[in-house]
């Protein structure tokens, strides 16, 4: 059925928004990715969703915030698969679980441990929160060509973010045991979204990649003082990897 109105939480409609978008998890990192769109234009504000349409070589891409945490994240891709969006790409941040990763470098996710309770609501913890595999390509090529400091593979998606931050003081017991657990496991960080992205948008057949800066070194509480610097690097390695995208979907096309 065709969409013939605004949808009701992101306040966009048809012709609002690309094919193709980036999704934050600040309403504000928006405007900072728009910068590297082409005559990009904001188009909607909507409770935390804000979003910037322009262009990549000539193609409408969008950026579209999510707000923090799996129930806005699901209900953003929830209508923006219903105006037609089949790529989506997560560009937020992380805390690190190992040593090797520091403040500034990149993690790119091909699946996410589902800690978090959104996806439990569409489909049991046996299905698994993976990415696209033409997403985690382009944003390794993207990474390599900018010389990137990244790292490939999986992310712990949590909802109780302090939680994680302050273990000792929850009266939950055995966090700690439990974080430990998880860097043995070898998984590369926690974020709050990546695994609702990957279920949700799996389920209604999109394309979803996720990028992370991290701002948390492991053992070194919360960070509060990240450089610009960092996050619009890790943003021009985003726009990249769609505009990679964007040209191997056009090959594809071409082929049929």
């Amino acid at each position: 059925m065709a969409v013939t109105e605004k949808k009701y939480h992101v306040g966009l409609g048809p012709g609002d928004v690309g094919d193709y978008v980036l999704v934050p998890g600040d309403p504000f990192r928006t405007p900072l990715i728009a910068k590297h769109l082409d005559d990009s234009r904001e188009v909607a504000f909507s409770r935390e969703y804000r979003t910037f349409t322009g262009k990549v070589d000539g193609v409408p891409v969008s950026t579209m915030s999510t707000g923090m945490g799996g129930p806005s994240v699901a209900i953003g891709v929830e209508e923006l698969h219903e105006l037609g969006v089949h790529t989506l790409l997560r560009v937020g941040t992380c805390g690190a679980s190992q040593p090797e990763i520091k403040m500034g470098d990149l993690v790119i996710s091909y699946a996410a441990v589902r800690s978090e309770g959104t996806p439990n609501g569409y489909i049991p913890l046996e299905y698994p929160a993976v990415a696209s595999l033409d997403v985690v390509e382009a944003l390794v090529e993207a990474a390599e060509a900018a010389g990137a400091k990244y790292h490939v593979g999986v992310t712990r998606s949590v909802d109780a973010l302090y939680s994680d931050l302050m273990p000792d003081q929850m009266p939950r017991p055995h966090i700690r045991d439990e974080l430990e657990m998880w860097a043995k496991a070898g998984i590369l960080s926690n974020d709050m979204e990546a695994s609702t992205l990957f279920v949700v948008a799996r389920l209604r057949k999109m394309r979803a990649g996720c990028v992370n800066l991290c701002v948390d070194e492991l053992g070194a509480g919360e960070i509060h003082h990240l450089d610009p610097s960092y996050m619009d690097s890790m943003l021009k390695v985003a726009v990249d990897a769609i505009r990679r995208l964007i040209k191997r979907d056009a090959r594809a096309t071409q082929r049929q």
